[in-house]
């Protein structure tokens, strides 16, 4: 024996579909979702005209740091400029230089400088790497 439940008194289906109105909102959040991870990855992922990267580091003395550090350019002829830096202990930046690279035949060249510090270092790292010259370092 079936039950009939009285008309009017409940609905017809108990089925509650998602609107259409909420699917579309759906669909945008998911492309946008899309867009931003491929926006990142492309930021994170894309060949860079200029990079950088710390290869060593030799503590000299209380004062001075010597950081050897690679540079690979797109373009290998252009000049570029490399901001190095020491580091003490804590983490704090003790020091930093900026480092003119001239441009030559090889895509990817290696560049030794010293750094001085203001108090003594324990680290040397490559804080970023430029096409951006700036004129006082063709000057000299």
């Amino acid at each position: 024996m079936t039950a009939t439940l009285p008309e009017g008194r409940y609905p017809a289906s108990t089925n509650r579909g998602i609107g259409r109105r909420s699917k579309n909102i759906a669909l945008v959040v998911v492309l946008l979702v899309g867009l931003g991870v491929a926006y990142l990855g492309y930021q994170r992922f894309s060949v860079k005209d200029v990079e950088g990267s710390a290869l060593a580091f030799d503590i000299l003395d209380d004062s001075t740091v010597s950081i050897r550090f690679s540079v690979t350019r797109a373009d290998p002829s252009e000049d570029a400029v490399c901001i190095i830096r020491a580091r003490s202990r804590d983490g704090s930046e003790t020091g930093r230089r900026e480092v003119l690279v001239p441009g030559s035949a090889e895509r990817e060249v290696d560049v030794v400088s010293d750094v001085r510090t203001s108090q003594p270092p324990a680290m040397g790292d490559v804080y970023g790497c430029s096409l951006n010259v700036p004129e006082y370092l063709h000057a000299g």
